[in-house]
């Protein structure tokens, strides 16, 4: 697979080497400019992922998650955010990243893969649920401005 190819991504799963990379990404993809301290702090963790996808070197899409130990249970990862530009919506470069971002959970032993998005997030849930994903509904409780952009 090229990263000169129009429609096929290249995915890239991101760690501690690949800031420069992280940073070089151009503003719109995610929902504020990238920090530099923040986006090493979250390269280094071992619990944490990423997953870019690339079309002629330009990110056109991403998926961040956590992965989350538990004392009693396998680990589990919760996708934390998952973006798309809007140039590459509904072009499946979205659902590529969240597939690469599960495969690789599962390799691991996440046993547990989940996410959350807004009941008013059509384009986000029919994702899901084209993904294999099983919707199901529950209340969510923030703290300290948890739910903001």
């Amino acid at each position: 697979m090229s990263d000169h190819d129009a429609a096929t991504p290249v995915l890239h799963h991101l760690g501690p080497g690949d800031l420069p990379m992280l940073l070089a990404v151009a503003p719109g993809l995610f929902d504020h400019t990238i920090a530099p301290d923040q986006a090493r702090a979250f390269l280094e963790s071992p619990l944490n992922r990423l997953v870019i996808a690339t079309l002629a070197g330009q990110a056109v899409a991403f998926a961040s998650a956590t992965v989350l130990l538990h004392p009693d249970k396998p680990p589990a990862l919760f996708v934390n955010e998952l973006g798309t530009r809007e140039a590459f919506q509904r072009r499946e470069m979205g659902r590529a990243v969240l597939m690469a971002m599960i495969e690789r959970a599962r390799a691991e032993g996440c046993k547990g893969i989940w996410l959350g998005t807004e009941m008013d997030n059509a384009p986000a849930r029919a994702l899901y649920l084209s993904a294999g994903g099983q919707e199901t509904v529950f209340s969510g409780y923030g703290w300290d401005g948890a739910f903001d952009d």
